[in-house]
């Protein structure tokens, strides 16, 4: 009969959370590279600011998922928690398309 060490149970679990950080190491600094990459090939402009916005976000998802362990939690809270940052983005691309727009008033 053979006999399962409790070291054994700890080693393997310690190389499947190296794994993930690795895992989530590669992804994040691809995801940086890309965002350098067009930092130096695009044009200032409302489509270069979009792009970084949304990488900027993506980024913040996986980190919260992957290091605040959001991604193992209920449906519920993720929308409860989800939901209210798509309205405060919402909320700041309102204000930065139409808060000069009190200046054409006058």
């Amino acid at each position: 009969m053979a006999h399962v060490h409790e070291h054994d149970v700890d080693e393997n679990a310690g190389a499947e959370q190296r794994k993930a950080i690795w895992r989530t190491f590669w992804i994040l600094l691809i995801l940086t590279a890309v965002e350098f990459l067009i930092a130096f090939t695009l044009e200032a402009g409302p489509l270069k600011t979009a792009i970084f916005v949304g990488m900027t976000i993506v980024k913040a998802f996986y980190i919260v998922g992957e290091f605040m362990h959001l991604k193992h939690e209920v449906k519920s809270l993720i929308w409860a928690i989800l939901i209210p940052c798509i309205f405060v983005v919402w909320l700041l691309i309102a204000l930065m398309r139409e808060g000069g727009s009190i200046f054409d008033l006058r």
